[in-house]
C-alpha cells in the first residue's frame, strides 16, 4: 500500500461528484492544481442520497483514533440533493427536513468533539444541487430541486459552514431560463464540462475566501522542486515536508 506522504481533499457525494473525474470535471481539475500538495479522494457514489451517505461516511472517514496513521482530510466537500429531491415514492427520495438533518449529521460527525470521527483539522464546504432541466430529464421537478438547494443554504447558515451555491451560479449563467440550463447539463441532471467549470471556480473562490490557508497558491510542494535538490548531497533535501507552511512534519 502507499505510504502516508501528503494530506487530502475528500469529495463526498452522488453521481455529480463521481463524474468529477470526467474530462474537465471539477475533481480532475482539483487534482491538477493541488498536485504534489494535497491528494484528491473522490467518494462520489452515483444514485446515492443522504440516508445512504451516513453509513458510507462512517466507513470511509477515519475515526479519531485512526487519524494519526492515515492522511488527514484537510478539506471535505459534501454534495447531495440531486437524488434526495427525487419525487416520492422513488427509493432515492429523502424528505426535505430529513435531508437537512442528514446534512447536519454529516457535518457533526466531523466537527463534534463527542463524535468518533471528530477531526478538528478538517474544513467543510457544502455544495447545493444544480438546477434540473426537465426538458432534458424526465422524472425530476424543477422547483423541488430548487427547494433542496435552498435547504443546503439553510443548513450552512445554521452550522456556520460555507456553501457553494452552484444552483444560483448555473441558473444565472443560463439567463434564469430552465431550458437554457442545457448549456451546463449533459442530460438535464448531470453536468457537462461547462457546468463543472462553474463548480470548480465556485469552490476555489470559497476556499480563497473562507479557508485561504488551503488555497493551492498558499501551499508548498510536499517534495521540493527539482531545482532545489542539493545535487552534491540529495537525500536531506528529498525529505517530505507539510504542504501547509508552518505545520509540523507529517
Amino acid at each position: 500500500m502507499a505510504a502516508y506522504v501528503q494530506d487530502a481533499i475528500m469529495l463526498l457525494g452522488d453521481s455529480l461528484t463521481q463524474g468529477g473525474w470526467e474530462a474537465h470535471g471539477f475533481a480532475q481539475r482539483l487534482s491538477y492544481v493541488y498536485a504534489r500538495k494535497l491528494d484528491v479522494i473522490n467518494r462520489g457514489l452515483g444514485g446515492y442520497q443522504t440516508d445512504w451517505a451516513i453509513p458510507v461516511f462512517e466507513q470511509i472517514f477515519a475515526k479519531e483514533h485512526e487519524q494519526h496513521h492515515v492522511p488527514k482530510v484537510r478539506l471535505l466537500t459534501i454534495w447531495y440533493g440531486a437524488n434526495d429531491a427525487s419525487p416520492a415514492p422513488s427509493p432515492q427520495h429523502v424528505p426535505r427536513d430529513r435531508y437537512k438533518t442528514n446534512l447536519s449529521h454529516l457535518i457533526h460527525m466531523v466537527t463534534s468533539p463527542a463524535s468518533a470521527w471528530y477531526s478538528p483539522d478538517t474544513r467543510i464546504i457544502l455544495i447545493t444541487p444544480p438546477p434540473v432541466n426537465t426538458y432534458q430529464w424526465d422524472g425530476r421537478v424543477f422547483d423541488a430541486t430548487k427547494s433542496y438547494a435552498e435547504a443546503v443554504k439553510e443548513v450552512g447558515l445554521k452550522e456556520n459552514i460555507p456553501v457553494a451555491d452552484v444552483w444560483t451560479e448555473i441558473w444565472e449563467a443560463a439567463g434564469k431560463d430552465e431550458k437554457s440550463c442545457e448549456r451546463f447539463l449533459s442530460d438535464g441532471l448531470h453536468l457537462n464540462a461547462a457546468g463543472y467549470e462553474i463548480i470548480f471556480n465556485t469552490l476555489i473562490k470559497i476556499i480563497g475566501e473562507n479557508y485561504p490557508e488551503l488555497h493551492y497558491d498558499k501551499l508548498q510542494n510536499v517534495f521540493v522542486p527539482w531545482s532545489e535538490v542539493n545535487v552534491a548531497d540529495p537525500r536531506p533535501s528529498l525529505v517530505k515536508r507539510p504542504a501547509m507552511i508552518g505545520l509540523a512534519q507529517l
